[in-house]
């Protein structure tokens, strides 16, 4: 079982330490005494709240279903364009991503920098890492 730090929580949840020492203090994680004697959250128990928590609603219209699980809202920060295709290149918390699709889905959606969009991945190919400790 992992236990992480409060700043490993922070950055994985994409907000300050403070803040997670205000969800602390409110009772929405619980705090564990790290060996170091400092305090820390369990690494399942900041799984389960991550995921209670989730929300990446759909800008525009509603969406009915959609089969992609991996769905991250964030903000636009960089579009390159050509004649045929554009690379949209998004932050969503401490997470950076890119996409390649064509101009004109780009233009049809309007997208810009400043853009709140929401990236869905779904992939048949994932790579899960550990970082080292």
């Amino acid at each position: 079982m992992s236990n992480l730090r409060i700043s490993e929580v922070a950055a994985l949840m994409g907000v300050s330490d403070d803040t997670v020492r205000r969800y602390i203090d409110q009772g929405r994680l619980t705090a564990i005494q790290l060996d170091s004697g400092r305090k820390g959250v369990s690494g399942r128990e900041l799984a389960e709240f991550l995921q209670a928590n989730a929300d990446a609603p759909e800008p525009g219209s509603p969406v009915v279903a959609v089969s992609a699980r991996n769905r991250m809202r964030g903000i636009v920060t960089r579009i390159v364009k050509d004649t045929v295709m554009a690379q949209v290149e998004m932050q969503a918390g401490p997470f950076k991503l890119v996409s390649l699709l064509s101009r004109e889905s780009v233009d049809e959606l309007g997208l810009e920098v400043g853009s709140v969009a929401v990236a869905s991945v779904k992939s048949t190919h994932v790579v899960v890492e550990i970082p080292e400790s």
